[in-house]
């Protein structure tokens, strides 16, 4: 394995392995990368470590020059977005112009897009070949992706996981959000990408193990030292409580462990 330094893009927090210079830079330091595409500013943000497959190598430090290139290079960027995003609505393409990005060297020009159906980008490069010589690249990027390079804001009111830490995104299922007792509405279990939440998955092992000796909603249960029975209405995981409509209609909230499961026939399951 190469012995590579992790660095950062102003694009998004995924950390990309680098390999090192002989001397090693310091956490922090703003510096120049060689990459597929080209030349690229980037942060460092870890120490010395070994990777498998580096994503390219380190150049230098970042000079005066290079961070001057650098923020003439991203307002260029930013202009040519809303000259393509004209473009695109003169052209009546459905399509989503999330960002541009150039290289410092000025060789690629990445577009970073969305569209659910085929688009002519052909049309769209004709447009970008009239103010830029540099290779154009586009790439179609879905909900989260747009999330990690606009950054967001997310339901805990600081910035979403995509835009701030996450290195990448696992699937994220309706079962997890049902097994942590959320409401399944849309509204609430969605992130500003319109997606379920990622955070979803960070607790939901911890829940599942909760779970498994809890019985399950709807089942029927009795309670030890009241003798009243029912059926389960909610679960409350992390308390390790359940909550019964009673026979009476009543709903009561007991610790699971004084609760007797019922089978089909109505006698104590010992499971």
């Amino acid at each position: 394995m190469a012995e590579c330094i992790g660095v950062r893009f102003d694009n998004g927090p995924k950390i990309h392995y680098m390999e090192a210079p002989p001397t090693v830079p310091e956490v922090g330091t703003r510096c120049v990368v060689s990459t597929r595409r080209g030349l690229e500013l980037a942060l460092v943000r870890t120490k010395l470590t070994e990777h498998p497959k580096p994503s390219g190598h380190y150049v230098r430090e970042a000079l005066a020059d290079d961070l001057s290139t650098f923020e003439r290079l991203k307002q260029r960027a930013e202009d040519l977005k809303w000259l393509l995003r004209a473009r695109a609505r003169e052209q009546g393409l459905k399509i989503k112009i999330v960002s541009l990005e150039f290289t410092i060297d000025e060789a690629v020009l990445m577009v970073n897009y969305s569209a659910e159906e085929q688009v002519p980008l052909r049309l769209l490069a004709q447009a970008l070949l009239e103010h830029s010589k540099a290779r154009i690249e586009f790439n179609n990027v879905g909900p989260r992706d747009q999330a990690r390079i606009l950054g967001t804001l997310g339901a805990c009111g600081t910035g979403s996981c995509s835009s701030t830490w996450l290195q990448s995104f696992s699937a994220v299922s309706i079962r997890m959000a049902r097994d942590q007792q959320l409401p399944l509405n849309p509204e609430k279990i969605s992130g500003p990408c319109g997606r379920l939440m990622c955070c979803l998955q960070f607790e939901h092992e911890m829940y599942q193990e909760l779970l498994k000796d809890m019985p399950k909603k709807g089942s029927r249960v009795c309670h030890d030292g009241s003798g009243s029975c029912g059926r389960v209405a909610k679960l409350n995981p992390l308390k390790q409580t359940a909550e019964v409509m009673t026979d009476e209609g009543k709903y009561e909230e007991y610790p699971v462990a004084e609760l007797q499961r019922l089978g089909r026939k109505g006698n104590v399951r010992h499971d």
